[in-house]
């Protein structure tokens, strides 16, 4: 992951809001983060149905060229319709600059109740083939096939990714999410690789589970995984999962990464046409994403303390209107800024 700046040198960093309500959430995120004095300079790029509208592509070259020069970046929801449309923008940029690893942790946050108490575990997701390489075709009127994707390659770097990620957090077991009893040639080779690739890291215990059950198994008992690591698909649905046992996806970020320290933060959100201009949407998913962006460069101090202002503001009662309160987004941004402290 790429490295923070020298002392007293301004970190640049590529700002790209998203849709819907991403330019409203990323102020609003934005100005809790400058409330803590941290000088980073966001640089703003267009992506998504915006800068299709106005370049005809959901991602320019000048983005792509931005990203490679900062080699960080935060990023909001982008858009792609359903059935129809261009190829999502967010599969475009994981292609384009080779973000193969997907890194969503999954943590139980203060003041935000869930079923479960005290979850901390992280997903390592693939995100460049699986069937999300969009191959399909029709076979004839009604029949369409779409192709699985899966490389030696593509298996190797994102279970090395795992261990990886799993010395950074400190943590002891890496578990490998796989359907090679029906896909016995695609997901048999991605459980054969983890099989070889855990022999590199004797330090770190590793299993592998199907699909469906490391589904239940997340629902019983969370906290017996440490690093799941899971091909596009099954790594998609479980990081969804993951969010739902935390209280919802306002309390999970994630990350994009590659082999040259490029990484790009993402709020995970939905695309909320309904709430655009009215001033409600929760800012949670960017305040999350923004908070490990500046933890990330080093500036831990100020991370905590956004970290924690949130969490007063939630525990005093002050809560966006879909958890159940009655703040607006600058309102609980307001809330949060009055607790930094």
């Amino acid at each position: 992951m790429t490295n923070p700046s020298p002392a007293g040198t301004r970190q640049r960093v590529t700002l790209i809001p998203g849709d819907s309500t991403g330019p409203e959430v990323c102020r609003a995120a934005l100005r809790l983060v400058a409330a803590t004095g941290v000088d980073i300079a966001w640089e703003e790029a267009a992506c998504g149905s915006a800068a299709f509208a106005a370049t005809g592509t959901p991602l320019p070259q000048a983005t792509l060229d931005a990203i490679r020069d900062t080699r960080i970046a935060l990023k909001g929801k982008l858009d792609t319709e359903v059935g129809a449309g261009y190829e999502s923008p967010n599969v475009q940029l994981r292609k384009a600059l080779g973000l193969f690893a997907a890194v969503r942790p999954i943590k139980s946050q203060p003041g935000i109740k869930s079923r479960y108490e005290g979850v901390d575990f992280t997903i390592v997701r693939e995100c460049t083939e699986d069937v999300y390489a969009g191959i399909e075709h029709q076979v004839v009127p009604g029949v369409v096939q779409s192709i699985k994707i899966t490389t030696r390659t593509a298996c190797e770097k994102i279970v090395r990714r795992a261990f990886v990620v799993a010395l950074r957090e400190g943590r002891g077991k890496v578990t490998l999410v796989h359907k090679a009893n029906i896909m016995k040639k695609a997901d048999g080779l991605f459980l054969s690789v983890g099989n070889e690739i855990a022999a590199e890291f004797p330090q770190i215990a590793f299993d592998a589970i199907i699909a469906d059950n490391a589904c239940m198994q997340l629902v019983k008992r969370p906290n017996q995984f440490g690093v799941l690591v899971a091909q596009n698909l099954f790594g998609d649905l479980l990081s969804d999962l993951g969010a739902g046992l935390v209280g919802g996806i306002s309390n999970v970020w994630g990350t994009l990464e590659n082999d040259s320290d490029i990484v790009v933060f993402e709020s995970i959100h939905g695309v909320a046409k309904h709430l655009e201009g009215r001033g409600i949407a929760n800012p949670l998913p960017f305040i999350r994403a923004a908070s490990a962006l500046v933890r990330h460069l080093g500036l831990v101090s100020a991370a905590d303390r956004i970290d924690l202002s949130v969490a007063s503001a939630l525990e005093s009662g002050v809560r966006p209107i879909d958890l159940g309160g009655t703040a607006t987004t600058e309102g609980f941004i307001d809330a949060a800024i009055a607790r930094l402290g």
